[in-house]
């Protein structure tokens, strides 16, 4: 996501800085690809108007203190935001935010809802002016749409962005636990379960064969992200995307095994048999 935001700012005329420090030959080549200019984080806080973190949830702290550490000899008249467009929710938001407090730097809470080939950024903030300053990056290939209204903030567009992806990657979590059950009482059971989705629920068949082999690959980045919407929901249900983070954890560690008789491959043979029913 990061470097298909990147490349389309670049395409648009702008200068994307990024840092590639210890980032792997995959990441390098991505950000190359995408026409952004590896920097430090110095550099970044002294020649950049806009500081964009796309990052795992996991590393979305760490990020934004460490860059406050890199910026803080920078010239405090120029200019300077910080967006913060990862999938964290409300309360880590505000956390993040609390490190920009005095230190010349605007914070804008921003979350990032669609594919990278054209994703929308839904953007809050304290401060309206530079919340319209960052919206003027519509002009430059993005796509924001700002939050506005009594009582909006910081932490408004990151409950967007976990109430957004608790129902779509949640309903992904569900079709792939009840897959994985069905076969795991027996093959045939999965079978009968394919038979009677595609008799009763044609179109949970049709979307199973979209998101499941797309959510494979990412389960692992998954993984955080159902925890920090299990922290915006809150105790009781809540306790439904723990489960899910725990499934995601299961995914990823089954791709990592690359069993023939994983779930992987279990997942993988139900999509296959459910695009040949729908062809019948």
């Amino acid at each position: 996501m990061g470097s298909a935001i990147g490349r389309r700012l670049v395409q648009a005329g702008c200068i994307v800085l990024t840092n590639l420090n210890g980032r792997s030959d995959a990441t390098r080549r991505r950000a190359e690809e995408a026409g952004m200019r590896d920097a430090s984080y110095t550099e970044m806080a002294r020649k950049a108007r806009w500081i964009l973190s796309v990052l795992p949830p996991k590393d979305a702290k760490t990020f934004a203190t460490t860059f406050l550490e890199q910026a803080a000899g920078r010239d405090k008249s120029l200019p300077l935001a910080f967006a913060d467009c990862n999938a964290i929710s409300p309360r880590s938001v505000k956390e993040i935010a609390a490190l920009f407090d005095g230190s010349g730097i605007s914070f804008i809470d921003a979350g990032i809802i669609g594919l990278p080939n054209n994703p929308k950024i839904y953007a809050s903030a304290e401060d309206n002016d530079v919340l319209e300053q960052f919206a003027s990056l519509n002009k430059h290939g993005l796509n924001i749409e700002t939050l506005k209204g009594p009582g909006v903030g910081i932490g408004d567009a990151s409950a967007l962005k976990m109430s957004y992806a608790g129902m779509t990657k949640g309903v992904i979590g569900v079709f792939t636990t009840m897959i994985l059950a069905a076969h795991g009482s027996s093959p045939a059971t999965a079978d009968a379960l394919l038979r009677e989705l595609h008799a009763s629920q044609p179109m949970f068949v049709e979307r199973i064969t979209k998101v499941v082999p797309g959510m494979m690959p990412k389960a692992y980045r998954w993984v955080g992200e159902m925890r920090e919407i299990k922290e915006f929901v809150g105790e009781g249900e809540g306790e439904i995307y723990e489960g899910l983070a725990r499934l995601y954890e299961r995914i990823e560690k089954s791709i990592n095994e690359q069993s023939e008789d994983g779930d992987i491959a279990a997942l993988k043979d139900f999509v296959s048999k459910a695009k040949d029913i729908m062809k019948e």
